[in-house]
């Protein structure tokens, strides 16, 4: 199957923050949350071994390593995330809110956030896969619905 490039659409305009963060509340509250089930991991293997796990959210390479975002299964030692997708509705302008986002999540939980971004256009486009300590995750989702309100 050939893969379609997709023509991103780029917002650019000045806004003071105040108009920022109504904007992006705004695209908040339309878009689609959703917390997925259970721990993830990055799991790491060299680029020339690497065979994609068919559960994988992301893989990402750095030079001769790759990493998958993966459900986990190993203990709670290791470094464990909870995971939320937002899609956003088709067209929005939605320039900024990683950063926003990702704001508001550390000054609320001390903490940041890994954040990966992908398109399908079946959901509308642009989304995001959000990853923070798996402990956080409840919290995380509590203030993003407020956020939405």
């Amino acid at each position: 199957m050939m893969l379609q490039p997709i023509t991103p659409m780029v917002h650019v305009r000045r806004e003071s923050p105040k108009e920022i963060h109504t904007r992006l509340r705004s695209v908040l509250a339309r878009a689609q949350v959703e917390r997925l089930p259970g721990a993830w991991c990055f799991a790491e293997s060299r680029a020339e071994a690497t065979t994609l796990d068919p559960r994988a959210l992301a893989l990402i390479r750095d030079g001769a390593v790759v990493s998958q975002v993966v459900p986990t299964r190993v203990p709670a030692s290791a470094e464990r995330f909870a995971v939320f997708a937002i899609h956003f509705p088709a067209h929005e302008d939605n320039s900024g809110f990683v950063g926003w986002l990702a704001t508001e999540l550390k000054a609320a939980l001390g903490t940041g956030v890994a954040v990966v971004c992908g398109s399908n256009q079946e959901r509308g486009g642009v989304y995001d896969y959000w990853l923070l300590p798996e402990a956080l995750g409840d919290a995380a989702l509590e203030i993003v619905g407020r956020l939405a309100r």
